[in-house]
């Protein structure tokens, strides 16, 4: 596997480090601890799906947890039945814990399990507040106090 080295990336870019930082961790991850794997798809322009291969998990085995920006799944096999006798084992049934960094504004809208499948649905819903909005240009009307001339008083002088 090759392996970058981000050092002089870091002495040149400012405000940058957290994406190097990850850039950097994603490299040095091992495949195997990338069970179980996944896939990530986008749906449409504010809607991604993630896929999991959870073969052998049930609903009641698997918790889905959103902190923020970030997703955690976690997977626990429950206590095997007495009595089995296993003359090769293929279906892998450990414990996975899998984190995913989610963007702003962000958020899990279902999950469902079908045929070893977790399939995640995410949504992105920006508020009203941070969405880019158009201003207009208004012509030669001024509005009083916003146009960086001090406002003139008339005095008037009382005739006795």
């Amino acid at each position: 596997m090759r392996t970058f080295d981000f050092a002089p990336l870091y002495r040149s870019t400012v405000g940058f480090d957290r994406l190097f930082s990850m850039l950097d961790q994603a490299a040095r991850v091992e495949p195997s601890t990338q069970w179980p794997p996944y896939d990530i798809e986008k749906r449409a322009d504010d809607a991604y799906r993630i896929s999991m291969a959870v073969a052998g998990f049930g609903p009641d085995e698997i918790e889905l947890t959103q902190h923020d920006t970030t997703l955690l799944v976690t997977g626990q096999k429950k206590d095997e039945e007495e009595g089995r006798a296993y003359l090769h084992r293929g279906i892998a049934a450990r414990a996975f814990r899998q984190t995913f960094n989610l963007a702003d504004h962000v958020r899990v809208t279902g999950a469902s399990l079908e045929n070893g499948l977790l399939a995640i649905d995410l949504k992105r819903e920006v508020p009203e507040a941070h969405k880019p909005r158009r201003i207009a240009i208004g012509g030669t009307q001024a509005v009083a106090g916003q146009d960086n001339v001090p406002a003139q008083v008339e005095h008037r002088v009382k005739a006795a």
